[in-house]
């Protein structure tokens, strides 16, 4: 991530916009919500009552003796602090129950739209800031109601009545423990602005070391062979510092704020203790008053102390949704009209004059043309960079085209629905994607429909069972992260038999040689051969013998297509062709 700050937080404590926003989420548990809020206004208005009933006792069955009063009073103060107790937990469990709640929502609706994003904003935002989106922002929103606005309105509604009935029971007391508050309420105010910028420097810190951290570990590899250790280490230590930094500038503040909001009380209690004393030896003030007051001090402190936190926690929970929202507006999806309507694709493809840039009009493909017809086995080859992997991000919408028409079947690509041609052009990547799962799962996608037997059967034709079967656990066999337990000819062989299963009309393979020793290239290549067969067929290659019986190859130079011809057709015009074919076989 960036070092500077976010540019989408809004800096507002509280945006009633994103609020309103955030509340759609709420409608599916609406009574759960209203429930919790009654339980929240229960809570306020039972806690006042002890202290209150505290007073009466003491002046009613002990000062003035009362046996029979004495115990009824008691066994009500124990009941009502039973019912307290009952009310708090399930203010507090229904609170966060409903928290998590939504955020699973919305959560889903955020991995639902990052799942669509087209390749160039993944291109352009880093994978750690949209992992931070889905994961910790979006924890940060639950908050919203568990220590948010539920919360700040319950203890709003708790000092209101805690000063209504000391003004009840005495509006000179009342007072005198008020003095204090004005100096609380300006060290609170304080206290808020300075653990905002803390808590927000954390965030940003957070982000940073998680950042260095997933991205060191996973290239860890190129760190040892380049004996980067120590200044790698030096790197961390000084992001990791800062982090530290960060976090002991929120212990400063809570180091200051919260003995300013005890000395404050222990001054409110003294100035009620030197006055009501008086007035108690005076016969103006009863001893339960006094001990009354005492309660209701802490019980008025106590909140207003926790309110700078709880309106932090409200401004974090802003801007979390603020940044969660910002990726649920992005539009960066690829349209489809969905106007096809033939059922099944036969795989003639034709390209009209395309361009196209990843960036503005730096054109990596300049006026592409060219036609496959089904069943056709066409290669597409050339140097590092000629725009040859940009032809099958177009062909299978990964990207979307600048200028130019490409079709299939003679339908316009952009008419078809971007669901049903992914699930017609299959792709076969140089770097294959594995995930920490059993072959079979990675194989199948999960998708229940395809069988064990039929996995197996695919496997043997493929030519990949022989080495499957004599792993541990076979097609069970966990292959960790990214495929790390197999070699790259094994994850190609995967690749290719997760390609044949779905059994697409029009099949990709980008690179499929291009990373193997010899033996393993002639089970690649008799694995695509089989694959390919009797199916339109794109193979991008650097090793030529992979394409020499290609119906077409196209030959491309700096997006632009050069050639095109039989193996032997192009040997003979020894142009471009024919000075790769030399490099490689002469």
């Amino acid at each position: 991530m960036s070092d500077k700050k976010d540019k989408s937080i809004s800096g507002k404590a509280f945006d009633m916009s994103l609020f309103m926003r955030v509340m759609k989420y709420v409608n599916p548990y609406k009574t759960l919500f209203v429930f919790t809020g009654f339980l929240v206004l229960l809570s306020a208005g039972i806690s006042p009552l002890r202290p209150w009933l505290i007073q009466y006792t003491l002046d009613n069955s002990i000062i003035i003796p009362n046996m029979e009063l004495l115990q009824m009073l008691t066994m009500i103060i124990v009941g009502l602090l039973v019912l307290e107790g009952l009310v708090q937990f399930l203010q507090t469990y229904l609170a966060n129950w409903l928290g998590q709640s939504v955020i699973r929502d919305l959560r889903v609706d955020v991995y639902r739209k990052i799942s669509h994003f087209k390749l160039k904003y993944f291109d352009q935002t880093p994978i750690g800031t949209l992992v931070t989106r889905a994961v910790s922002d979006i924890e940060t929103i639950a908050d919203i109601f568990s220590e948010g606005v539920l919360t700040i309105l319950g203890e709003l509604i708790k000092l209101v009545v805690v000063i209504a009935f000391m003004f009840y029971l005495d509006w000179r007391l009342t007072i005198m423990c008020l003095i204090p508050i004005p100096i609380l309420l300006w060290a609170t105010n304080v206290f808020k602005d300075y653990i905002k910028l803390a808590f927000q420097d954390v965030r940003n810190e957070v982000a940073k070391l998680n950042a260095f951290v997933q991205e060191h570990i996973t290239g860890m590899f190129i760190v040892q062979i380049f004996n980067r250790e120590k200044q790698e280490m030096n790197k961390f230590q000084t992001i990791n510092a800062r982090h530290r930094d960060a976090h002991l500038r929120t212990v400063f503040a809570n180091s200051v704020f919260f003995p300013v909001v005890e000395v404050l009380s222990a001054l409110s209690i003294a100035l009620l203790i030197w006055w009501g004393s008086n007035e108690v030896l005076k016969g103006t003030v009863t001893y339960g008053n006094l001990v009354a007051f005492i309660l209701y001090i802490y019980m008025l402190f106590r909140p207003i102390r926790q309110l700078a936190d709880r309106f932090n926690t409200l401004q974090m929970g802003m801007v979390a949704s603020e940044r969660v929202f910002k990726i649920l507006d992005t539009e960066a999806q690829i349209e489809g009209s969905g106007k096809n309507i033939t059922p099944e694709i036969s795989g003639d493809i034709s390209f009209k004059d395309v361009h196209f840039a990843y960036n503005n009009e730096d054109w990596v493909l300049k006026g592409i043309s060219f036609d496959v017809k089904k069943g056709q086995k066409i290669a597409i080859v050339g140097a590092t960079g000629a725009g040859k992997s940009s032809i099958i991000n177009l062909l299978s919408r990964s990207y979307e085209y600048n200028e130019g028409s490409i079709s299939i079947d003679g339908t316009e690509l952009r008419d078809f629905d971007p669901n049903y041609l992914s699930r017609q052009v299959g792709v076969v990547l140089q770097d294959v994607f594995l995930f920490s799962d059993s072959i079979y799962n990675n194989i199948t996608l999960n998708n229940p429909k395809i069988s064990l037997e039929e996995v197996r059967t695919a496997a043997i034709k493929v030519g990949a069972h022989r080495f499957i079967d004599k792993l541990p656990e076979g097609y069970d066999f966990n292959v960790k992260e990214r495929g790390g337990m197999l070699s790259v000819g094994q994850r190609q062989l995967l690749a290719f038999i997760r390609a044949y299963i779905y059994n697409p009309s029009i099949l990709v393979l980008d690179e499929a040689t291009s990373s193997v020793d010899t033996e393993t290239e002639q089970m690649i290549n008799e694995a695509i051969e089989f694959i390919t067969k009797d199916r339109t067929s794109i193979i991008i290659a650097h090793r030529l013998a992979t394409v020499q019986y290609a119906d077409l190859i196209i030959v491309m130079d700096q997006g632009k297509i050069v050639e095109k011809g039989s193996h032997q057709e192009l040997l003979r015009k020894d142009g471009e062709y024919k000075k790769l074919y030399d490099l490689q076989f002469v």
